[in-house]
């Protein structure tokens, strides 16, 4: 999915995303980042996006789908937290 996309989807049902912050400045999982910068995890490449993401119907969807991935991801997203987190809220800025 892509984020030019999301009024698309069923504003009556929450969805999750696998959502990561830069623990640092020129972070290597996005060069050039700033610290605290947000991104979706694009779970086709594994990489920090701000635009292509695919959407979970749970949280404990996203969480086993990160967990699946796991060591993939810590090679893709050193040193980062990467969870579950609501799509609205993430967008929004709230969480």
């Amino acid at each position: 999915m892509h984020r030019s996309d999301v009024d698309r989807l069923d504003p009556r049902r929450t969805y999750w995303i696998p959502g990561v912050v830069s623990p640092h400045r020129d972070w290597a999982g996005a060069p050039g980042c700033r610290r605290g910068a947000r991104f979706v995890v694009d779970c086709e490449t594994l990489r920090p996006s701000r635009s292509d993401f695919e959407t979970f119907d749970s949280e404990l969807d996203c969480l086993q789908w990160i967990m699946r991935h796991r060591s993939q991801l810590n090679r893709t997203l050193p040193d980062a937290r990467i969870r579950p987190v609501r799509l609205d809220h993430w967008l929004l800025g709230l969480d």
